[in-house]
């Protein structure tokens, strides 16, 4: 088998979506996952990003030398300067992470039926040409919000995030499956798009 045989997937969607079961569900059926969401916790624990965001939003953001994640947060999203700032740092560093990520991926033997990358911002980061295909996980509404209320988190964080809207990700994606049902109809569903993506 070629190393070009491991399809390629970005996983995308709103809070309280279900990405990350999504993942995991993925994960148990024989595909290869990453969250760049961990690799930004990673990237923030290293030196050289956090000198960037001390030096940049100053020492109270890391206590004891420990960057306060809600902290530089809080700092980044109050203006888009700080925004922009944060995403020019992390952005590229992320990117550099998920291609060396792929091509060990696509080095194991044998290989898993897909490499899926969870980004929360896939689409609104505008770096969807490493990807084969893309995912969205959408929910409704209502349970949404309880979801992320369970985890401390309001919707209106999503749009201030600078989201785009659940629908619009589902647009634009290659595939969607929804997340309303039990976890065993999620899995129904995307063991569906991995048999679409090869064999």
């Amino acid at each position: 088998m070629s190393q070009q045989a491991v399809p390629v997937v970005g996983l995308t969607g709103g809070m309280g979506a279900g990405k990350s079961t999504a993942l995991e569900i993925l994960r148990r059926r024989g595909a290869a996952v990453l969250s760049t969401d961990a690799v930004v916790h990673e990237l923030i624990e290293s030196d050289p990003v956090r000198q960037a965001l001390v030096a940049r939003f100053g020492e109270e953001i890391a206590p004891g030398g420990v960057v306060d994640r809600a902290a530089v947060a809080t700092r980044a999203f109050a203006n888009d300067d700080g925004r922009a700032w944060l995403e020019g740092l992390l952005w590229p560093l992320v990117g550099e992470r998920v291609a060396e990520w792929v091509e060990q991926v696509r080095r194991r033997t044998p290989p898993p039926r897909a490499a899926v990358i969870e980004v929360p911002l896939l689409f609104e980061s505008g770096i969807t040409d490493g990807y084969d295909a893309t995912l969205a996980v959408v929910a409704g509404e209502p349970l949404r919000r309880q979801r992320a209320a369970a985890r401390g988190h309001a919707l209106a964080e999503e749009r201030s995030s600078r989201q785009l809207p659940q629908d619009e990700k589902a647009r634009r994606a290659t595939f969607v499956v929804r997340n309303d049902g039990t976890e065993e109809d999620l899995e129904r569903e995307l063991s569906a798009v991995l048999d679409k993506l090869g064999p």
